[in-house]
C-alpha cells in the first residue's frame, strides 16, 4: 500500500521533488556566482557591470534557497521563496531584454525561468495542501 505522501506522482513524493529543486538551486547558484561575466555575455549584456552584479547576487539567493530546501524540503515556505526568486528573475530578464544584443538568448532564459516557476509553484502548492499550512512546524501534533 503506498504511503500517503506518494499520491498520484508515481511514487515520487512532493518532498523528494522539493529536494531535487534544492539541488537544482545550488547548481544554478554556483554557476551564477562562479561565472556572472560569462552569463552576462551569453545574454548579450557584455560590459554591463550591473548585469554581472545582479547575476552574482541572484546566484547567492539561489544558493540560500537551495540550502533551505535541502534543510527543510517539506517546508512550503522554502518553496515559496523559490517562486518569489523566479518572479525576480523574470523581472530582471524582462529589463535585460531592452539592452541585450542577443534577444533570443534572453527569451530562452525567460522560458527556462517560466518552466522553473511552474515546477516551483506546483510543488509549493502541493506542500501547502499536504500539510494544510504554509509553515508546517509541529505538523505532527
Amino acid at each position: 500500500m503506498p504511503d500517503e505522501n506518494q499520491k498520484e506522482t508515481g511514487g515520487v513524493t512532493t518532498k523528494r521533488i522539493a529536494l531535487g529543486l534544492g539541488y537544482f538551486s545550488i547548481a544554478l547558484g554556483l554557476l551564477e556566482v562562479a561565472a556572472p561575466g560569462r552569463l552576462a555575455r551569453w545574454l548579450g549584456l557584455e560590459g554591463s557591470r550591473a548585469a554581472r552584479n545582479t547575476l552574482f547576487a541572484f546566484g547567492l539567493r539561489e544558493l540560500a534557497a537551495g540550502g533551505m530546501l535541502l534543510r527543510g524540503p517539506a517546508v512550503s515556505t522554502n518553496m515559496w521563496n523559490r517562486v518569489i526568486g523566479d518572479a525576480m528573475d523574470a523581472g530582471a530578464l524582462g529589463l535585460a531584454l531592452r539592452g541585450s544584443n542577443r534577444k533570443g538568448a534572453v527569451v530562452g532564459a525567460l522560458a527556462f525561468v517560466g518552466g522553473a516557476m511552474a515546477a516551483d509553484l506546483l510543488t509549493a502548492r502541493a506542500l501547502d495542501k499536504r500539510t494544510a499550512r504554509t509553515w508546517p512546524i509541529g505538523a505532527d501534533r
